[in-house]
């Protein structure tokens, strides 16, 4: 098979390109486009006065940049107004997970309803937020996406300016108890029993913190997939009433000295025993470390800026000790009181603190404390109109991974900026992760394209019981390594067969490893890579699910669609 590439490459790539030209966008569509295996940075920054409102026609030499205080040169300058897509579906027969066949034709914004860290009552409310925001927003024919977060990511609707479609996806989500929250509600126990019952429900919580960050996280990375091959600013609306984890991991083991100076009630009825639970939920966090920061690099990348609503509205974090003192007044002291409302308080005040560090982190806004959750989702639309993106190389050129503040200036000293605060210096083409088929899974069972790798692809019948596919791959979405005089591809092609009922039934994939003269390379940049995959169809076969794998950069893109006969 290599040598079968190597000959054949170069003619069925001009070949098949000719054959999907009426797939090409259009040539004057400006577009910021960078390869995956770059090092540059990119920064996406909201520029508004002092009064809030969106400031447009800023010039990149209006710009500075500074990453942990030194001066930055910037390469690439892009407002938003030059990021428009036009949508073009694919011709009948062609799959494909390209930006102008799966994105929108303006600024992509996507409303994401949390039930996995958001109780039934707040996503209700959520749901009515988000259904008043819509109605409301009927005539602006601005693309959105809805999604929900139950014990995975879900996509109800894709991408859509129709508001009526908007409207039915985001009725057909039903609130529901979280699958790591009990579905029957008890009644609140004594103050008493609730000592007696707290080491086990510390290591309860501690388990349900570690879930909830696993979840969590594989909903970050399924986001990068399904938006990273889109071009431009993404605003991620995520209705939530906690975060498992912020994106700057942190030890937060405490001592009971450090217990007490910060809680000094707490500090005296509980021991570090008692917490014990905290501490194993510290360690899980430091267990993720790695995961948190690669979630982090993946969002930056794609140039997500997430703008958490808590759907709590506007709350002081004592609401639910009146239903304790309500069950047993007999059993509430004045300390035991205060002691339950300065934890609740504070563990309120932690979980908002999340939200805002998540925010800034991904260059969004926190939406909290405030009644009027639709007015948070508008706030993440409207900077969508004041975006820039900045992208520059970093000076240092030491990718030792560790954390670099960003810095951004105007020339207009008066005007508000908001833009992620920095990033982990992570080599795109030194991924720790090897094996990456879980990922692939994933991104193959997820109901939305991935968009990392861009590329079109045709299945065509073969001999009996067989199908070929060919895949034309978009090369400067996926990574290049130099060898010698010679550039070196590291990439996995897959086809999974799919029953009617969604059932998987079987799967053939293809690795082409393998380094390309320059003058090969240097078509297959031109025209793509082009790569056929011939595989045997299992009886009931309804559906073709397409996947693309960058080994060096864990980077992926897929496609569906019906087994055409």
């Amino acid at each position: 098979m290599p040598r079968f590439l190597k000959l054949v490459l170069p003619t069925l790539a001009v070949t098949f390109s000719a054959l999907l030209l009426a797939e090409e966008p259009a040539s004057d569509l400006p577009s910021l486009t960078i390869r995956t295996s770059s090092r540059m940075v990119v920064v996406d920054v909201v520029a508004s006065d002092k009064k809030g409102k969106p400031v447009t026609g800023l010039k990149a030499d209006e710009f500075t940049v500074e990453e942990n205080g030194k001066k930055q040169k910037i390469g690439v300058f892009s407002p938003a107004s030059a990021r428009k897509l036009q949508g073009n579906a694919p011709s009948t027969g062609i799959l494909s997970n390209r930006a102008e066949s799966v994105g929108p034709a303006g600024a992509p914004v996507v409303l994401l309803i949390d039930a996995l860290n958001t109780h039934f009552r707040e996503q209700a409310y959520g749901r009515s937020e988000m259904l008043k925001y819509v109605a409301e927003q009927a005539q602006t024919g601005r693309p959105m996406a809805v999604l929900a977060l139950t014990d995975r990511l879900h996509v109800l609707q894709q991408f859509t300016s129709d508001p009526q479609v908007l409207l039915s996806a985001i009725r057909q989500f039903k609130p529901q108890e979280s699958v790591l929250q009990p579905g029957t509600a008890l009644p609140p126990p004594t103050l008493a029993v609730q000592n007696e019952l707290a080491s086990f429900s510390n290591v309860q919580l501690s388990y349900q913190s570690e879930r909830r960050t696993i979840i969590t996280l594989e909903a970050m990375r399924a986001l990068a997939r399904m938006l990273g091959g889109l071009p431009g600013r993404k605003s991620v609306v995520w209705l939530t009433a906690d975060l498992p984890f912020a994106l700057i991991p942190e030890d937060r083991e405490i001592s009971n000295e450090q217990l007490l100076a910060d809680l000094p009630g707490q500090g005296r009825q509980r021991s570090l025993a008692v917490n014990a639970g905290g501490s194993m939920a510290a360690e899980q966090r430091q267990l993720h470390n790695d995961d948190i920061r690669q979630a982090e690099s993946r969002l930056a990348s794609a140039n997500i800026s997430i703008y958490p609503v808590d759907l709590r509205g506007l709350v002081s974090g004592a609401e639910s000790l009146s239903e304790i003192s309500g069950a047993h007044p007999e059993d509430i002291h004045g300390a035991d009181l205060a002691n339950a409302a300065l934890a609740q308080a504070s563990s309120l005040r932690s979980s908002q603190a999340t939200l805002e560090e998540i925010a800034a982190e991904t260059g969004g806004k926190a939406y909290i404390n405030e009644n009027e959750i639709k007015q948070g989702v508008a706030l993440a639309a409207a900077d969508d109109e004041a975006a820039y993106t900045i992208g520059y190389y970093p000076e240092n050129k030491k990718w030792d991974g560790k954390y670099r503040n960003i810095r951004l200036k105007t020339s207009q000293g008066d005007l508000q900026l908001r833009y992620r605060r920095g990033y982990f210096a992570l080599d795109p083409l030194a991924s720790k992760q090897t094996n990456h088929d879980g990922d692939v899974l994933s991104a193959v069972e997820f109901n939305a394209p991935a968009t990392q790798i861009s590329f079109l692809a045709q299945a065509k019948p073969a001999d009996a019981g067989k199908v070929r596919v060919v895949f034309l791959v978009d090369a400067h979405t996926i990574a290049a390594e130099d060898a010698g005089s010679s550039k070196k591809l590291d990439v996995n092609f897959y086809a999974f067969a799919f029953d009617s009922m969604g059932k998987s039934l079987g799967v053939h994939s293809l690795k082409v490893d393998r380094a390309f003269d320059a003058a090969t390379f240097q078509q297959i940049m031109d025209k793509g890579m082009m790569v056929p995959l011939d595989m045997d169809l299992p009886a009931g076969t309804n559906e073709l699910r397409l996947a693309i794998l960058d080994n060096k950069t864990g980077y992926i893109g897929t496609a569906r669609g019906p087994l055409q006969q």
